[in-house]
């Protein structure tokens, strides 16, 4: 069974959409879509620094449009893709990407869901300074104790030991400082301490927007950060897009899912590399591919061809 998985913020890197501009109707499509999402999608996937893209309100849209133009360099034919992806996920904002693969969202829809979500968690981040960091490794309940000692939230669990603790700039001075022992403490190039309380102003502004949003349920299986449930209710979908901006990301849950299901192939959309990793680690004999440049579509193809259309196990 074929996957198709969307990364999520701190993934991109300057210019890494430099390459896809060369495919045609590629930056056609990418000025279409920044009037949308409210930025320039090609200077910022081209030309932009990495302080720049590093910017929420940037960041976020970037990475769905992103995720949006190499699926359908991928799949020209959407309707013929539903047929051959068996499931969907997508980490943190790469579950809007997610969601309009699956036939939740339009494109449209989804950048203007994303232009809202970037532009509010933007605004709550910037009420109080705020971040982020991976930890990798320690034992799970001494890596608990020390976050909660330091007023930290777990705001990711990607699985195989990595732990992203998020709060105020002080508290993870402190962390630093003091970490769990055999932990490694990465800081994370994010603008906020996202999936946790400091969101909520975040939530209260999406859920005005989402009712002028047009929601269709899911044509192919839907794997969501909430608890690695499959959701086959598009209304749910964008409920949980909405509460998931304060909520933590439990992408351990979506791959043990995912192995449930019965995947055998996972692909990963630009800018590709950090689910494919954490698969690799978690999901054992489950063939990857990180789709970062065209130059990767010939054997993205070959593995869609292998394992797409396959039915599920569950």
């Amino acid at each position: 069974m074929l996957v198709i998985v969307a990364p999520g913020q701190g993934a991109q890197t300057p210019g890494f959409l430099s390459p896809w501009l060369e495919l045609d109707g590629a930056a056609d499509r990418l000025q279409r879509w920044s009037a949308v999402a409210g930025i320039d999608l090609v200077r910022f996937g081209t030309e932009a620094g990495e302080e720049e893209i590093k910017d929420t309100a940037v960041a976020q849209p970037l990475l769905v449009a992103a995720g949006l133009l190499t699926a359908r360099a991928l799949f020209p034919d959407e309707a013929e893709a539903r047929k051959l992806v068996g499931a969907v996920a997508g980490h943190s904002v790469g579950e809007i990407t997610a969601a309009a693969c699956a036939g939740v969202l339009s494109a449209h829809d989804a950048l203007a869901f994303v232009r809202e979500r970037s532009l509010a968690m933007a605004e709550a981040a910037a009420r109080t300074a705020t971040g982020m960091a991976a930890l990798l490794g320690g034992d799970p309940e001494v890596v608990a104790a020390k976050l909660a000692e330091h007023g930290l939230t777990a705001a990711n669990n990607n699985g195989g030991g990595q732990i992203v603790a998020a709060g105020t700039l002080e508290q993870l001075a402190a962390l630093k400082a003091d970490p769990p022992a055999g932990a490694r403490l990465i800081p994370l190039k994010v603008a906020g301490a996202f999936h946790t309380e400091h969101m909520a102003p975040g939530v209260e502004r999406l859920a005005k927007l989402a009712p002028t949003l047009t929601v269709s349920d899911p044509l192919v299986s839907y794997v969501s950060n909430r608890d690695g449930e499959v959701v086959d209710s598009g209304a749910e979908v964008l409920d949980r897009l909405v509460s998931q901006v304060s909520n933590p990301v439990r992408w351990d849950l979506c791959m043990e899912t995912l192995g449930q299901l019965g995947a055998t192939a996972v692909i990963e959309l630009s800018p590709a590399g950090t689910l494919t990793n954490l698969i690799k680690r978690n999901l054992k004999g489950v063939a990857t591919l990180a789709l970062k440049t065209p130059a990767d579509l010939d054997k993205a193809r070959a593995l869609v061809a292998e394992h797409g259309g396959q039915e599920q196990n569950a």
